[in-house]
């Protein structure tokens, strides 16, 4: 009762071709199956040229002086 049949199926198959027509339908198909051609032709030059890495130009900046370490932590020996 909750499920569709395959006469179900058949009629409203039906119901679409009477409605849109099967000139229309076919188009509509073809359409699709185009769209899908398509959609395999760019993922398929996508994979063939592999994005380049972006550089970042820097200005090398000499070694920095080391600053001086203070210790603010407490070793549990001096608690």
């Amino acid at each position: 009762m909750g499920s569709m049949s395959l006469m179900h199926w058949l009629i409203v198959g039906v119901l679409v071709i009477l409605l849109f027509g099967g000139s229309r339908f076919s188009n509509m198909m073809g359409d699709v199956a185009k769209g899908i051609k398509q959609f395999k032709k760019g993922m398929a030059e996508e994979e063939e040229t592999p994005a380049k890495p972006a550089e970042i130009e820097a200005k090398r900046v000499a070694d920095p002086q080391p600053q001086p370490q203070t210790e603010t932590r407490s070793t549990p020996e001096e608690r």
